[in-house]
């Protein structure tokens, strides 16, 4: 997929040989001349990094940084024709990653972004699906509402789908029939508790190894069903 750059600065014809150059390597570039256009674009695209100048008409490179950092942590390398080291502490203060001064060569500029998106990359945490539940060789989605038994996927009517997603959602708690059946079924199900019983006996022989020692639904003799992890 190729990388997205937003490209701000009121030149525009440096505006337009970033742009050429970046376009030239694969990247996608968009541009912004003035500190309050580049916030807008921040606030409503998801980029790869963002070259900001430091002097910009409305609104500042310093505090478009600023004001950014508040809602993001894209990579932010600041542009500044200063050549004192204030700037440059600044910026960096203020969120930026890195800075470059001008007159630059585009070579530099491109070196840079390469090696800020290989650091970000790195940082990158692994998505972790919060809507997906492991236990033992059970893996459940429930948000596609599927059920996998040793990466095989096993099919559950609706109702053993709510009745598994109910107690594995809340492992060790006892649940008796009677909850049960109002929780899943509805407390104006016309059923009786035996119903819970034939939902939970087929549901084990589905996802049990072997439904008489079962591993995940268990029975309290006496109380109800749980889910034991």
């Amino acid at each position: 997929m190729a990388k997205k750059v937003l490209v701000v600065d009121d030149e525009k014809l440096i505006v337009k040989g970033i742009r050429y150059s970046l376009e030239q390597d694969g990247m996608t570039v968009e541009v912004a001349y003035d500190g309050r256009q580049a916030l807008e674009l921040a606030q409503n695209n998801a980029y790869d990094v963002i070259l900001l100048d430091v002097m910009l008409p409305e609104l500042n490179g310093f505090e478009v940084c600023q004001m950014i950092r508040d809602f993001s942590d894209v990579p932010i390398i600041m542009l500044t024709a200063k050549g004192d080291d204030m700037d440059k502490i600044l910026g960096l203060e203020y969120g930026a990653d890195d800075y470059i001064t001008k007159p630059f060569n585009i070579l530099e500029v491109k070196a840079r972004i390469k090696a800020i998106m290989r650091r970000t990359r790195v940082k990158e945490p692994e998505v972790v699906n919060p809507r997906m539940i492991t236990s033992g060789d059970m893996r459940i989605d429930l948000d596609s509402r599927r059920v996998f038994i040793s990466d095989k996927e096993v099919n559950l009517t609706a109702k053993e789908f709510d009745l598994l997603e109910l107690l594995i959602t809340n492992p060790n708690k006892v649940y008796n029939r009677e909850n049960l059946l109002n929780l899943v079924w509805g407390y104006d199900y016309p059923g009786d508790v035996r119903t819970v019983d034939v939902h939970v006996r087929r549901l084990r022989e589905k996802v049990e190894a072997n439904p008489s020692e079962p591993r995940y639904i268990h029975t309290k003799w006496g109380v109800g069903y749980f889910f034991q992890n």
